[in-house]
């Protein structure tokens, strides 16, 4: 499979579990920094090998057989991600950023013995679950973003994003994966979140708060 196929259906893959929903073939386009006529000829070229179905204007849709090469791709990139940040102490950027280059180079082999000498963890250091090899995904319960929580106790738990200036504000700030934070108001008519970590405030926006997620800590 091509290294084109292979980011094509994993973006799909990732837009269809968002909470929008939007894989149209203008915002895949735009994600993957192609023309959307070029999406729409990979879309038919894709359709016709029985790997998603495509109807113009429509969202893109992947078939079974699509979705499980999407979730391969997604299982040995964040298997790389745990043994580079594990090894090698890169930044969540950094592991990000070599694991998109590694995960079409792998074989299901080596992905196999890499999460075997890992200790099979369920999750990456972002907070992303791991496929198994049948493409399940580990259960989460009870995690929200911090945009949709009320006042209260919380551990972060994920940070569900690829851009570096993301992780450097949460590096910079502390939020980090299993840090304790203090949910302190919504301001729900500006969509801002104000939370204390490490005994310091900080008010995020939208665009940040919907990034991160949490679960209770009661």
């Amino acid at each position: 499979m091509s290294v084109a196929i292979e980011n094509f259906v994993k973006q799909i893959y990732k837009f269809s579990k968002r909470s929008d929903h939007d894989s149209k073939p203008s915002t895949v386009a735009k994600k993957l920094g192609i023309t959307s006529a070029a999406t729409t000829d990979m879309a038919k070229k894709l359709a016709s090998k029985g790997l998603l179905n495509y109807e113009k204007y429509q969202e893109l849709e992947l078939t079974e057989a699509g979705e499980q090469i999407a979730l391969n791709v997604i299982r040995k990139h964040r298997i790389w991600e745990c043994l580079l940040f594990k090894i090698l102490d890169l930044s969540l950027h950094e592991i990000h950023r070599e694991a998109e280059l590694l995960e079409h180079e792998t074989s299901d082999f080596l992905a196999d013995k890499i999460h075997e000498y890992l200790g099979f963890p369920d999750f990456d250091p972002h907070g992303d679950p791991i496929p198994n090899k049948n493409g399940k995904m580990p259960k989460v319960i009870g995690i929200k973003t911090l945009a949709e929580v009320e006042v209260g106790e919380y551990k972060i738990v994920r940070l569900q994003s690829d851009d570096e200036e993301f992780f450097d504000f949460c590096s910079l700030n502390q939020l980090i994966n299993n840090e304790p934070i203090t949910v302190e108001k919504q301001f729900s008519k500006s969509n801002m979140t104000q939370i204390k970590v490490k005994g310091a405030t900080i008010v995020l926006n939208h665009q940040f708060s919907s990034l991160i997620y949490v679960v209770n800590e009661k």
